[in-house]
């Protein structure tokens, strides 16, 4: 079968100017489904789930950010007054009810969720091309172009507390907190990522290797595995807990992609990451292993952003072909073409244990360590590995 095949979409209608709406779209035959979001009137930059995957909060570049709801389709908040400019994203915080967004009116700035109204706002000299929480939602950072500055606010008061200017030579293309809070992590344009310690206010990891702009990155929550996409159409798999990409330099991800990669993520549990694209698509990986497990295709235009489900049943995504995307995933791992990719690396696929679905083995584990799939393994987190072994010896 043919990655083509995977998910067709239904052409329907033009929707009129403004309405939002939010159909599957798939024919009947179609082995992955798709949710298809429309209502905003440019190209959408940003898009993330949030309260539980069951709303999505999105930003575009005709100066909303909107909160759908995941179910209905329905717009649930429509935020108008946010940014005389391009909106360049949006994040929401740790209890959920505030977002920080970013644009090409060099603002940066806090909102109520409920109330709309501002909380703070903070500028930059240059535009600015990303903002998130901290993990524990007492801090926001900024990044830009112009100045190639990162800022660092409380995120209560909108206080300045740290004014880095000197970690990047070219633009910010991303910045972030890692999973503990006590480092940021940013890429530029100037090819390069960067790890900065807020405890001793020095960079103390860089990574380059990519021959174009790193456009985007992410870290696994166990911070073992930092991912970087670039304008060069690849992906990078730092190993960053080892230090062995010193020696032996990044796994890589490519072949995939015939466009620059501009977003990416990585699952709950870290054994997948998602991409997109320019080409307009999005692609699904085994990260262990190295190899592509979907390509979704269904976009016009560029994808802006991407991430997984909480329970990495769905992949979200975005594009300037002004949609949004809910792709589902779920029965990725039982497509001929993903059985067929596996078998020709030589992967071993076994069925699990408690559901039947077919899933892989990475070349590191045997039938023995792990006979249960990722999905029953996180619906089952209280269960250790060796009760779940114990209990298919049994049976």
């Amino acid at each position: 079968m043919d990655e083509e095949e995977l998910s067709v979409e239904i052409v329907q209608d033009e929707s009129e100017a403004g309405r939002t709406t939010a159909t599957w779209e798939h024919e009947d035959l179609a082995q992955l489904r798709i949710k298809v979001f429309r209502g905003h009137l440019d190209s959408v930059r940003s898009c993330k789930y949030i309260d539980n995957d069951q709303k999505i909060l999105s930003a575009s570049d005709d100066k909303t950010i909107k909160i759908w709801d995941v179910e209905t389709g329905e717009v649930l908040h429509n935020y108008s007054r946010c940014h005389d400019s391009i909106i360049s994203q949006a994040n929401i915080n740790d209890n959920g009810r505030r977002f920080v967004s970013c644009g090409w009116d060099k603002k940066v700035a806090v909102w109520d969720i409920e109330s709309g109204n501002c909380v703070w706002s903070g500028k930059h000299a240059g535009i600015v091309t990303s903002c998130n929480f901290s993990h524990d939602g007492k801090y926001v950072v900024s990044g830009s172009d112009l100045d190639n500055t990162v800022k660092i606010w409380d995120s209560n008061t909108g206080d300045l507390i740290h004014n880095v200017d000197d970690i990047h030579t070219s633009t910010i293309t991303k910045c972030m907190f890692a999973p503990g809070d006590d480092k940021i992590i940013t890429t530029s344009m100037d090819k390069t990522a960067k790890f900065y310690d807020l405890k001793t206010l020095k960079v103390t990891i860089t990574v380059q290797g990519h021959i174009n702009i790193i456009s985007c990155c992410d870290i696994s929550h166990d911070e073992r595995k930092f991912a970087t996409g670039s304008w060069d159409k690849t992906v990078n798999i730092w190993d960053i807990a080892t230090g062995s990409y010193r020696s032996k330099g990044p796994g890589q991800l490519c072949g995939s992609h015939d466009g620059s990669v501009s977003s990416c993520s990585f699952s709950p549990d870290g054994l997948q990451l998602v991409t997109g694209s320019y080409d307009s698509t999005v692609c699904v990986w085994d990260v262990d292993n190295r190899v592509q497990k979907v390509k979704l295709q269904g976009h016009d235009d560029w994808v802006e952003d991407v991430c997984f489900g909480s329970d990495q049943k769905t992949v979200l995504s975005c594009s300037k072909d002004r949609t949004i995307r809910i792709w589902n995933v779920e029965e990725a791992d039982k497509l001929p073409v993903v059985l067929e990719r596996r078998k020709a690396i030589g992967l071993k696929i076994i069925k699990c244990s408690m559901c039947g679905k077919p899933f892989s083995l990475t070349s590191l584990e045997t039938y023995k360590d792990v006979s249960v799939c990722v999905f029953c393994r996180m619906q089952n987190r209280e269960q250790t590995m060796l009760e779940i072994m114990n209990m298919v010896d049994e049976g």
